[in-house]
């Protein structure tokens, strides 16, 4: 096992570099700032269709009143998410471009959406059609962000633009300097819809949807199912923050799909349709990638390793909210040889009894989109409608991730156990191994408070931003940071924050600091931070962990950072 692992670290950087890519970025960027409309809406849709799961159903005037909000906001999901992935990819391109000839976010977004539109929307006598403004025209909308910043960094660096005399205000300027690139999205989006419309008869939307169709059913198999989220817990194993490389290539097909489900559920059909976001987030990643909601819980119950125990009291909380850092990183699970197979089984052996479920046994799928923040048992019951079936499939995996875990647990308490008793110091081998591919080279030592550099006092007031991938995580040491700081009396006030959503806030912080699921983005980070003088630190796994239980010491980490 430990010759694979070996093996499989050494495509690490490759991986890495992929989770890195611009593009893959903007697509879940843009998504992370649609969540708000997409959790909105679900909350009408609860309303309307879960009493239909107890044979209660509402007039078709009171189903009409309230499916009102869920049309006008999850109805123009594409339209929205092209304005915002063209703004996430913006961002990103603009870091390499000069300060003083930077893209116009503002007007990217503007010319995605226009062109989303086009590609999107047949001319209708009186207006125009808006069955792929929705999350059917996803893809099209990705399609409409990309092309739309890649005519925008072309005019840009080539200066295709129309000069204006210095005594125009700028702001005048800059609508000017926009009429070409907005002039070359548009046409160049038009031309592809027309070569669409010319070849094969329909819309760009329309089209990507029949080309990609075959691709999602195959999706939706065993095979499809067990690939698709065997990767999430695969890159996550080694080290990658696994969403990053494998959501942007599903995040289209996994939201539509619960519009499909939903309106299968309307026309009284078997709601059957396996990858949605609600199978990622509470029957996949149940407590976490790794589908680890029961193992802090036998961490805490079935060890008799002190240190075992410990880890799992402290990890049961945020585990049971999706936040499961401290049991990855604290254990550790990741790259650890032991863990290697429930860590990658338990998610696949969930899916397919998901899909034995809604195949064999008829249960509805997902219909509702929740926050992924959501317990697992409560957001598989709520998203599926409050299913008699949702209920013994929550129990049902439960007990077999249990078993899954279970006899690789005993064998790695037994191992700590040992340990403890003879008075060797616990695991250094694994914990380097965690180390050194998350960023953790000095974990132990600062852990230990030992080999810090002296720091200064904070006299003034210091805003720190804590980044992690969602805002979950980040959170554990924001809110560390501002209980020690009230303690303490430090002028630092701390806030969580989700990396690609941060660009707008940035200027309001003195010290940015990364998790460790997005330290691998330093670099990226370093370019903006140091634009703005502001300071940036990266974290460490074990570190991490550390901090978000040390009130002070997560303070003395930041006058660190500060002082150097």
């Amino acid at each position: 096992m430990d010759k694979l692992i070996a093996q499989i670290e050494k495509g690490k950087p490759f991986f890495e570099k992929l989770s890195r890519n611009i593009y893959l970025r903007a697509i879940r960027d843009g998504f992370i700032a649609g969540m708000p409309v997409i959790l909105f809406s679900s909350i009408f849709l609860l309303i309307a269709f879960v009493p239909n799961s107890w044979g209660f159903y509402w007039s078709d005037d009171v189903v009409a009143f309230l499916m009102k909000p869920y049309g006008y906001t999850m109805g123009i999901l594409a339209l929205l998410v092209a304005g915002t992935t063209a703004k996430s990819l913006t961002d990103s391109v603009n870091r390499d471009l000069e300060q003083t000839n930077q893209i116009n976010f503002m007007s990217t977004m503007l010319a995605s959406v226009c062109g989303l539109l086009i590609l999107a929307a047949d001319s209708l006598e009186g207006g125009f059609a808006n069955g792929f403004l929705g999350t059917k025209g996803l893809l099209s909308a990705f399609l409409a962000a990309f092309i739309t910043v890649a005519v925008y960094k072309f005019c840009v660096k080539n200066n295709v633009t129309i000069r204006m005399p210095e005594e125009v205000p700028p702001n005048i300027a800059q609508a000017f300097k926009d009429v070409f690139p907005f002039a070359g999205t548009i046409l160049s989006l038009y031309a592809l819809d027309l070569l669409a419309r010319n070849t094969v008869g329909t819309g760009v939307a329309e089209a990507i949807g029949k080309f990609f169709e075959p691709l999602f059913s195959a999706a939706d198999s065993y095979v499809g199912i067990t690939i698709i989220f065997g990767a999430f817990a695969f890159f996550w194993f080694i080290g990658i923050h696994g969403p990053s490389i494998v959501e942007p290539a599903i995040v289209a097909v996994t939201y539509a799909n619960a519009e499909l489900n939903l309106g299968l559920l309307q026309a009284g059909q078997h709601a059957d349709k396996i990858l949605t976001s609600g199978t990622q987030m509470f029957i996949v990643t149940m407590g976490g990638t790794g589908a680890t909601l029961v193992v802090p819980f036998m961490f805490m119950w079935l060890c008799q390793s002190k240190r075992n125990r410990a880890i799992g009291r402290a990890s049961v909380v945020p585990t049971f909210f999706g936040v499961n850092e401290p049991i990855l990183f604290g254990a550790p699970l990741v790259l650890n040889p032991i863990f290697f197979i429930p860590f990658i089984m338990a998610p696949i052996v969930n899916v397919w009894l998901f899909k034995f479920f809604v195949d064999t046994l008829g249960m509805n799928s997902f219909t509702a989109n929740l926050p992924w923040t959501t317990p697992a048992p409560l957001g598989l019951v709520m998203g599926t409608n409050f299913q008699v079936l949702a209920f013994v499939l929550a129990v049902t995996l439960i007990v077999v991730d249990t078993l899954i875990y279970y006899p690789f647990l005993k064998v790695y308490d037994q191992q700590i156990l040992a340990e403890e008793q003879t008075g060797l110091a616990s695991n250094d081998a694994l914990k380097e191994k965690v180390a050194a591919n998350f960023n953790t080279k000095k974990a132990d030592a600062i852990l230990e408070k030992a080999g810090v550099v002296e720091a200064k006092e904070i006299t003034e007031q210091t805003n720190v931003l804590v980044l992690c991938a969602g805002g979950g995580t980040s959170g554990l040491l924001a809110n560390a940071l501002n209980k020690a700081a009230k303690e303490y009396g430090a002028p630092v006030t701390a806030a969580a924050g989700s990396y690609g959503a941060h660009r707008e806030i940035l200027p309001q912080y003195q010290l940015v600091i990364l998790a460790p699921q997005v330290a691998s983005n330093y670099e990226d980070m370093k370019l903006e931070t140091d634009k703005l003088g502001i300071q940036l630190a990266k974290t460490e796994g074990a570190q991490y962990i550390g901090l978000t239980r040390d009130g002070q010491g997560a303070l003395d980490f930041v006058k660190q950072q500060l002082a150097n």
